[in-house]
C-alpha cells in the first residue's frame, strides 16, 4: 500500500496542517495523523458509493426529522484535539454555513467507509488509524452517533451516546440499522446498494 506523507520536516502542528491543506488542490484528502500529513488513498467506487448511500439516507429522513441537520461528504472537522485532524466519510453538521465554508466544529454523526489507509498504525502507538478515528468521534462533545462501516462485507460498528454514556453494536447484513436521534431505521443492507457485495 502507498501512503503519501508530506515531506516536510518534522510534525506539523494542527493550524500548520490546516494552513498547508488549504493550499492543496481540493481533490486531494489530507489527514493529520499523529501530527504527520498524509494523503489517504484515492477512494474505490464501492466506498464512494457506501458514502453516497449514507448521505442518501440520512438526507431523505432528515428533511423531515430535523432540517437544521445536513449530511454532508467529507466534512473538514476541527476537533481541537491537537496532533489528529481525521476527514470523515460523512458526517452529520449544522444546515446553516457560509458561502466558501470548508471547515466545520461540530457535528451530531460521524462516519467511516472502512478504506486501506485506515489500517495505517499511527505514530508512536500500536493502534490503526481507524481506532484512533473512531476514539477522536467519540471524544466530540457534539457527537450522537459514529458508524465504522465495512467495504468488503455488510458489516457496521455503531456506537450511540445516550444520557448514560456510549453503547456499542456490531451489525451485519440481516440486521437493521437504527439512529434514533437521526430519525432513520434502514437495513444494513441499504448502505451496500449497487455495490458489488451486494451482489454476492
Amino acid at each position: 500500500m502507498q501512503i503519501a506523507v508530506h515531506d516536510r520536516a518534522g510534525r506539523m502542528s494542527a493550524s500548520e496542517f490546516r494552513s498547508f491543506q488549504a493550499r492543496r488542490p481540493d481533490h486531494e484528502r489530507w489527514e493529520l495523523v499523529g501530527g504527520v500529513a498524509m494523503m489517504m488513498t484515492p477512494p474505490t467506487i464501492a466506498h464512494n458509493r457506501i458514502a453516497s448511500n449514507l448521505e442518501r439516507l440520512l438526507n431523505d429522513t432528515l428533511a423531515r426529522h430535523a432540517p437544521a441537520w445536513l449530511p454532508t461528504q467529507r466534512p473538514r472537522l476541527d476537533l481541537g484535539t491537537g496532533d489528529f485532524r481525521p476527514e470523515p466519510d460523512v458526517g452529520v453538521i449544522d444546515a446553516e454555513y457560509d458561502p466558501g465554508q470548508r471547515f466545520v466544529d461540530k457535528a451530531y454523526l460521524l462516519a467511516e467507509v472502512i478504506s486501506d489507509t485506515d489500517e495505517v498504525i499511527v505514530p508512536g502507538t500500536d493502534r490503526r488509524w481507524i481506532e484512533v478515528k473512531r476514539e477522536l468521534y467519540r471524544a466530540h462533545p457534539h457527537c450522537l452517533a459514529v458508524l465504522v462501516i465495512a467495504q468488503d462485507r455488510m458489516g457496521v460498528s455503531l456506537d450511540l451516546r445516550s444520557e448514560g454514556g456510549w453503547t456499542s453494536t456490531t451489525l451485519d447484513a440481516a440486521d437493521d440499522l437504527s439512529l434514533p436521534g437521526f430519525g432513520l431505521i434502514c437495513r444494513v443492507a441499504d448502505l451496500y446498494e449497487r455495490t458489488p457485495v451486494s451482489r454476492n
